[in-house]
């Protein structure tokens, strides 16, 4: 009978400590098997069905993790162009509200629009800064820089309290943190990074009323019979959150696939007790060695002050973390050990 870590085992082999998930994660074994199939495939000339097969597969896989029906689940290529989407469906005058240096491709739509009123608050303020008039939150489940993890039921309250949407970026926490997309108008999350597929994919789940959203980049694959609508305008648009896909990175799609096939393997809650063990056990190494990292409790990514100038040599050294803003920044994912925590503190510490 496979375990966790056997079943983690079986699928991948880094090279080095790979502490850099909040960068991009590791591809598991099946993925690489399945994206060389899918080269194959398009190299032998042989008909790309199977491929158009597994974006559906992929959408309703995530659908499962995110937990609401896959009819709601629109298939995308950047979170950026998500955020656009809800972005364009606001009125002029509309006030979105947004966390302090939240992710760029969170907000900056809504600021580049130009006749939107963007306010920006601490993410430790932001369920109390919603308002009469406030339309829009948006905000990253956790965030990228330091890995704080924003108090997403308050948010749901007050938003709902005062008639203002959501729109949840997922990206830092999906794969790792329980979801519950249904509970919000607007959620979206690429799959690069904790959720272990190739780049060029971000699912946006969308109200069943589709919550004003305007079909902007609406191509065939938008049609509710896409092969019936390649040529001239799209007679019907898909009934479901489809009409809001854009046109598939095949080779994509089918990775995300057999990736998010793991994740739900394995389960998001036995990953998520999995990567805190180890945020917190590097945690408690920092404190031993007089560091404090910056306060993000109950999040597999750790930043620490005054340590990102060490990237450089800790990468020489084989240990992979990221440098954000001077901060040292480590993110902890299922195919970390305790090991890859006392060898990146036995660095730091030499």
């Amino acid at each position: 009978m496979e375990t966790f870590e056997s079943l983690v085992r079986a699928e991948f082999s880094p090279k080095n400590t790979f502490l850099n998930t909040a960068s991009s994660g590791l591809l598991p074994a099946r993925t690489v098997t399945a994206l060389h199939e899918a080269v194959t495939i398009r190299a032998e000339g042989r008909p790309l069905d199977p491929l158009f097969e597994d974006v559906e597969l992929a959408r309703a896989a995530f659908a499962r993790l995110a937990g609401v029906p896959v009819a709601r689940v629109a298939a995308g290529a950047s979170v950026a162009s998500q955020t656009g989407l809800v972005a364009a469906s606001l009125p002029a005058g509309a006030e979105v509200l947004t966390a302090e240096d939240d992710f760029t491709s969170v907000i900056n739509p809504f600021y580049t629009r130009g006749d939107l009123k963007v306010r920006a608050v601490p993410l430790e303020r932001l369920a109390e800064s919603v308002r009469p008039g406030t339309a829009l939150v948006a905000v990253s489940a956790a965030q990228s820089a330091d890995g704080r993890v924003a108090d997403l039921p308050a948010l749901r309250e007050a938003a709902r309290a005062h008639g203002t949407r959501t729109y949840i970026d997922f990206s830092q926490a999906a794969g790792w943190l329980p979801m519950e997309a249904g509970a919000y108008d607007f959620t979206v999350s690429t799959t690069f990074k904790w959720l272990l597929g190739p780049h060029g994919a971000a699912f946006l789940v969308v109200p069943e009323d589709f919550g004003g959203l305007a079909p902007l980049l609406a191509g065939w694959v938008a049609a509710e019979e896409p092969w019936d609508s390649c040529y001239g305008p799209v007679a019907e648009l898909a009934r479901s959150a489809r009409r809001f896909d854009v046109s598939p990175a095949l080779f994509t799609y089918t990775g995300v696939r057999h990736s998010l096939a793991l994740i739900e393997e394995l389960g998001v809650t036995a990953v998520q007790a999995h990567d805190l063990a180890l945020a917190d056990r590097f945690r408690a190494g920092l404190g031993s060695l007089g560091h404090a990292p910056l306060p993000a409790p109950g999040s597999a990514i750790v930043s620490v002050p005054g340590l990102g100038g060490r990237q450089g040599e800790l990468s020489r050294a084989g240990i992979e973390v990221s440098n954000r803003a001077g901060n040292l920044r480590a993110s902890f994912h299922l195919y970390n050990t305790p090991a890859d925590v006392d060898r990146l503190l036995d660095v730091l510490a030499g």
